[in-house]
């Protein structure tokens, strides 16, 4: 009965068409390769200057991509991953489900990016550029100068243990 079946399949199976143990073979190498893969958002960042220029003197490593569901519930809403040296990133592992994803990645010292996503069963791969924020658009924020600057309420403090 199954050869009948497989006979249908035309020359698609070519020299398998009889051979049930090396079907039989193939449909199990088809199952854990596609076992393996899972749902999950993976891509690259890569830091440019106004240009879109690479930048050679800088590595995109300490990027942060926060991945954001837009439909699941709060607590099952986000993951987020750290880019490696080479601009690499990947969801952790079952953080992912399918999905439209905001997908953001930031990195001090240059303009954050986002794109939206659509995640099926194998997942997506999505690339970035950060461009890096040109000196003259910097803005610092500037601390407290000396311990007095500090303090917010300089009145009496009276604390107590809780009660037993």
């Amino acid at each position: 009965m199954q050869q009948r079946h497989f006979e249908h399949a035309g020359n698609l199976l070519g020299p398998f068409k009889g051979d049930n143990m090396t079907t039989r073979a193939l449909a199990l190498i088809a199952l854990l390769v596609l076992s393996g893969c899972s749902t999950a958002i993976r891509g690259t960042v890569q830091l440019v200057d106004a240009r879109q220029q690479p930048i050679a003197n800088d590595t995109p490593k300490g990027a942060v991509v926060n991945m954001i569901n837009t439909k699941a519930a709060v607590e099952q809403a986000s993951a987020s991953a750290p880019v490696n040296e080479k601009g690499e990133f990947e969801s952790p592992k079952d953080s992912i489900t399918k999905g439209v994803y905001k997908v953001e990645v930031s990195r001090i010292g240059y303009e954050t990016q986002t794109q939206t996503v659509e995640v099926g069963a194998f997942g997506t791969k999505v690339d970035f550029k950060l461009r890096r924020i040109d000196e003259a658009k910097r803005r610092s924020i500037k601390g407290a100068a000396t311990d007095e600057d500090k303090i917010i309420n300089p009145g009496e403090v009276n604390i107590q243990a809780p009660a037993m």
